[in-house]
């Protein structure tokens, strides 16, 4: 599997938010460096388990719509 590529936007979100977390919840300052590793680390990690859980979730809603087209059916006289 391909890493995860993020904008750099988003990229900059989610470390503002690690950084956030561990000084709200840990009392600990995180670097921009310290950051980045723990995101690049959670996302080659928990990134496939993710990307699975996304495809089986799909998979499972588009089963579900065909199987609404058997309701379609026209019956014969």
């Amino acid at each position: 599997m391909k890493p995860i590529e993020l904008s750099k936007e988003v990229k900059q979100d989610l470390l503002n938010s690690l950084k956030e977390f561990f000084a709200r919840e840990r009392d600990e300052q995180l670097s921009d460096f310290q950051a980045a590793a723990m995101l690049d680390f959670v996302l080659a990690a928990a990134g496939p388990h993710i990307y699975n859980q996304a495809i089986a979730d799909a998979h499972a809603l588009m089963a579900d719509k065909l199987d609404d087209l058997y309701g379609l059916e026209k019956r014969p006289r």
